[in-house]
C-alpha cells in the first residue's frame, strides 16, 4: 500500500444532492423548500436568534456576571508558597518582590496550602483561620488587619409635611 493509492472506503463518500433538476430526480420544482413563506424565498433568511418578531431568548433572560469597576484587587497566597519570602518578615510588598501576588494587587490573603516551614512575621496582609494557626505553630506570628469600615448609608428621605 502506497500514499498514492489509498482510497475511501466503499460507501463513504455520497454524491451531494442536486436539487431542482427536474420532477424525476424527486427534488425538482420547489427544491425540497416547500411552496409558500420566507424560507422558500431566495434571500429569505434572517439573522441567528431572530424569533419572528417575539422577543428573542437571549433578551428575555436576565443579565449575570455583571463586574463592578469599583472592586479592589484582591489576591491569595498559598501558604506553602511563603518559602519563596526572602527574610522573615511577609507584607503586601515583599510578596509583590517574590513574585506571589501580581504588581497591582491592593490587598491580599493567605490560605492553607502546603506546609509552612519556618517562622514568619505577617503583617498588612490577612490569613485563614488554618493558615494563621500553620504560621504561628511554626512560631511566626499575624498581626491583626483592621477592620474595613463600611461605606456609610445615605439619610432616607423624610415626606413632606402635610399643609
Amino acid at each position: 500500500m502506497e500514499l498514492n493509492t489509498l482510497k475511501p472506503g466503499a460507501g463513504a463518500r455520497k454524491a451531494r444532492r442536486r436539487v431542482g433538476r427536474g420532477i424525476g430526480s424527486g427534488l425538482g420544482k420547489t427544491a425540497g423548500r416547500g411552496h409558500k413563506g420566507q424560507k422558500s424565498r431566495a434571500g429569505g433568511f434572517h439573522k441567528v436568534g431572530f424569533e419572528g418578531g417575539q422577543m428573542p431568548l437571549q433578551r428575555r433572560l436576565p443579565k449575570r456576571g455583571f463586574l463592578a469597576v469599583m472592586i479592589t484587587k484582591a489576591a491569595e497566597v498559598r501558604s506553602g508558597d511563603l518559602a519563596r519570602v526572602e527574610g522573615g518578615a511577609v507584607d503586601l510588598e515583599s510578596l509583590k518582590k517574590a513574585g506571589l501576588v501580581r504588581a497591582d494587587a491592593e490587598r491580599a490573603k493567605i490560605i492553607l496550602a502546603g506546609d509552612v516551614s519556618k517562622a514568619f512575621e505577617v503583617s498588612g496582609v490577612a490569613a485563614s483561620k488554618g493558615a494563621r494557626a500553620a504560621i504561628e505553630k511554626a512560631g511566626g506570628s499575624v498581626a491583626q488587619l483592621a477592620a474595613a469600615a463600611a461605606p456609610a448609608k445615605l439619610a432616607k428621605k423624610q415626606p413632606a409635611a402635610a399643609k
